[in-house]
């Protein structure tokens, strides 16, 4: 904004502009509340947004109040027609209007797809990027089958960063590595719920699913007769996928699901394919391995 020819008040008000709003978009997200004393609806919407910029501080979001009646010069600037008016800046330039959000959900759908966007630095990025590598190497020891190691070193990396989706997920499933399957619900059920959604959580919900419904069987010879006996005795298929994967055997266990899918995708209103399913989440859909399994489930269900 040129402050040539502007009164001295104005010339302040721009200044203030700059060092409050211009300044910190430059790499943060700010959101610039025009309001007034005798506005009733800014008056409601005030600590809903108060709330939300708190909540989002971490993230490089900041909130800024502009009295329309004090700052009338900075209220023109942004054609303020009727208030509450709501903007957010990013790097000196209005990218949003705001003002339609008025309840706490609607204003966080807004703040995440702008985050989502643009390139904001924050304290919460920073931290994510330190603790990346150590994410992966706690997944990388959890599928070398090294459970107790994983599970300590998520556990570390949760004191550093408490409530984080793909944290809580390696030690989850690592203690269902473990058989402890209570503990890793546990770990999930203290999650908060915006976290809890996370695929990474429903990852961790999905093993500790398939492990309730696991029974480890020592023999599986039995079963396997029944299945080379009557390669369409559906139950017996079942079964020995269900054995196969609670001894660790994914690759045979996706082997008989695929099979009784393709001889029979109905069965028990699809259970082969849920169990399949189920089986993915666990593993992670990112998986290269998920992948080739979804491959073949599709040459299946659409041959």
């Amino acid at each position: 904004m040129a402050t040539l020819g502007l009164s001295e008040a104005d010339k302040a008000s721009v200044e203030t502009f700059r060092r409050d709003v211009v300044e910190p978009s430059r790499t943060s997200l700010v959101i610039v509340d025009f309001w007034a004393e005798w506005c009733g609806p800014c008056k409601q919407l005030g600590p809903v947004i108060e709330k939300v910029c708190a909540d989002y501080a971490t993230k490089g979001v900041k909130l800024v109040k502009i009295n329309v009646d004090e700052d009338k010069f900075i209220a023109a600037q942004f054609r303020v027609q009727s208030i509450p008016t709501v903007y957010a800046v990013f790097q000196g330039q209005p990218v949003a209007d705001l003002s339609q959000a008025r309840t706490e959900g609607q204003l966080k759908q807004y703040l995440d797809q702008l985050l989502s966007q643009l390139p904001i630095e924050s304290d919460e990025k920073a931290q994510l990027q330190e603790i990346a590598p150590l994410i992966a190497m706690g997944e990388e020891v959890l599928a070398g089958g090294e459970a107790e190691r994983a599970l300590s070193l998520f556990q570390q990396i949760a004191e550093m960063v408490p409530d984080n989706a793909d944290v809580a997920s390696g030690q989850a499933r690592a203690l269902v590595a473990l058989a402890r399957l209570d503990e890793a619900e546990a770990v999930l059920a203290a999650l908060p719920t915006d976290v809890a959604k996370d695929q990474a959580v429903e990852r961790a919900r999905a093993a500790i699913a398939l492990a309730r419904d696991a029974k480890p069987v020592s023999d599986l010879s039995g079963v396997e007769a029944k299945v080379a006996a009557d390669p369409d005795d559906h139950e017996a298929r079942f079964e020995l996928a269900g054995g196969l994967m609670a001894n660790g055997d994914r690759d045979r266990a996706a082997e008989e699901l695929l099979e009784l899918v393709r001889r029979d995708r109905a069965w028990k209103d699809g259970a082969a394919r849920a169990q399949l399913l189920k089986l993915f989440e666990a593993t992670g859909l990112e998986d290269p391995w998920v992948a080739a399994q979804r491959r073949k489930l599709s040459q299946i269900l659409f041959s």
